[in-house]
């Protein structure tokens, strides 16, 4: 085919291959189509390299991590869009073509984006090497990924809102996730607590993907709520926490889990406090009126957790300390009272009896910094007789795993392997202590 020579090349393409359209209408569509390509680069380049600077952090976290976590479906409605304003006629005019240009470079950063995310099973198992084995991982079922906010398996159920404390004029609720099918062994429990800066959140939001995973896997899980600050100061927080516990391994008949291992997790905030809350078992002074329960754990798997009330790298940033932690959280000012800030540092309280930690961090989060989870990982590995195991995911920002991305399967895979692990560990150990006893006798 040619075209004439006073025919431009697009006007030549859109008049052999698109259905005739109005001028106007194809003027409207190159243009559309150019202005939406332009948005959609700034997110996905933003998405590479996250705004850090504190004016734009907040609103750079949410852009980066939507683009992050749900490029495959990106990529889908750009084509559809992008395939209807062709038909549409953008081609006809030089702002479409430059448009596919913007474009094309938009999903070869998407391509790259959803290849992190499928890469994360590699990085849990160098993370888990020598302890897990390779093969055998049940997998998170392919349809959670085209549906991705709709985790809820159906060989799960869900009871929703038990109450397991009432303090300070507020009751305090947690949902349970069990297999549907009944077992006759003790479940293994996981307590999963939400983020939110300690402020905000809600068990309805957060770490859904894992405990329906779990559950599906013969895990019982409980997705707890605590109080929540300006109202709450701390630790009215990691109290509530603790409360949960003790709640679980009291109603450990009836939920059918076996009491003697029961594991926490949680994200951002909810990270601190299930690191927290591993490190300071059984310590009466965050036990008020439950002093002698037991609110040990036998395994912590912190996510994206801030572990650093002291800002000693000086990464948290001022506003952080001063607007957050001083006037809402801690409701103290560090300068005059550090031992505060000190007590409630994950990284200042690790010690040898820490039980077996699996700290997961992406290494581009933007709002709790990653070199602290390596700091942690440092001191858990130097002191805790347990050790530690640290899977730092590439690419992934703050709360990754809020619903189900290729990233967010195979971190819950690698969390149930590991669990699974410690578990059979714990019951070997179990029963050896029990045939010794019985050698005694």
């Amino acid at each position: 085919m040619s075209c004439p020579g006073h025919q431009g090349l697009s006007r030549c393409l859109t008049d052999r291959y698109v259905e005739p359209v109005p001028d106007w209408i194809s003027i409207v569509a190159a243009w559309t189509l150019l202005t939406g390509s332009l948005v959609g680069l700034a997110f996905v380049a933003n998405a590479r390299r996250p705004a850090r600077t504190p004016l734009f952090v907040v609103p750079g976290f949410f852009a980066s991590w939507l683009t992050l976590e749900l490029a495959g479906h990106h990529l889908v409605w750009q084509a559809l869009v992008t395939a209807t304003l062709i038909a549409m006629g953008a081609l006809v005019h030089p702002a479409g073509l430059i448009a596919l240009g913007v474009i094309a470079l938009q999903w070869v950063l998407l391509a790259s984006f959803l290849g992190s995310g499928r890469k994360t099973h590699e990085t849990m198992r160098k993370a888990l090497d020598g302890v897990v084995d390779d093969e055998g991982w049940p997998r998170v079922p392919l349809s959670k990924l085209i549906r991705p906010f709709a985790p809820h398996r159906r060989e799960v159920k869900r009871t929703r809102d038990i109450v397991y404390s009432k303090v300070a004029g507020t009751r305090l609720k947690l949902d349970v996730f069990e297999p549907r099918a009944a077992t006759g062994a003790p479940r293994p429990a996981i307590i999963q607590i939400h983020g939110g800066a300690w402020v905000i959140g809600d068990k309805r939001e957060q770490g859904l993907p894992l405990l329906n995973h779990l559950a599906a896997n013969g895990w019982t899980g409980f997705n707890v709520n605590y109080r929540l600050s300006p109202a709450a100061t701390f630790p009215d927080h990691l109290v509530d926490i603790k409360q949960a516990i003790a709640w679980v391994r009291e109603h450990a008949e009836e939920y059918n889990i076996d009491p003697s291992f029961i594991a926490v997790t949680g994200g951002s905030a909810g990270g601190h406090l299930s690191a927290l809350a591993a490190l300071t078992a059984n310590v009466a002074d965050y036990q008020p009126g439950f002093e002698d329960a037991d609110t040990s754990v036998q395994a912590a798997v912190p996510i994206y957790g801030v572990y650093d009330f002291t800002d000693r790298l000086r990464l948290l940033g001022r506003p952080f300390r001063q607007q957050m932690l001083e006037a809402r959280i801690m409701k103290a000012f560090f300068d005059s009272e550090p031992e505060k800030f000190v007590a409630a540092s994950p990284l200042d309280r690790v010690h040898s009896s820490a039980p077996p930690f699996l700290v997961i961090h992406g290494d581009r989060d933007t709002l709790a910094p990653v070199e602290y989870a390596r700091l942690f990982v440092e001191a858990l590995r130097s002191k805790s007789q347990a050790g530690a195991y640290y899977a730092e995911l590439p690419g992934a920002q703050h709360a990754f795993d809020v619903f189900a991305s290729p990233r967010t399967v195979r971190t819950v895979e690698g969390i149930e392997r590991f669990l699974a692990h410690q578990y059979a560990i714990h019951q070997s150990n179990r029963a050896a202590l029990g045939n010794a006893a019985l050698d005694v006798g």
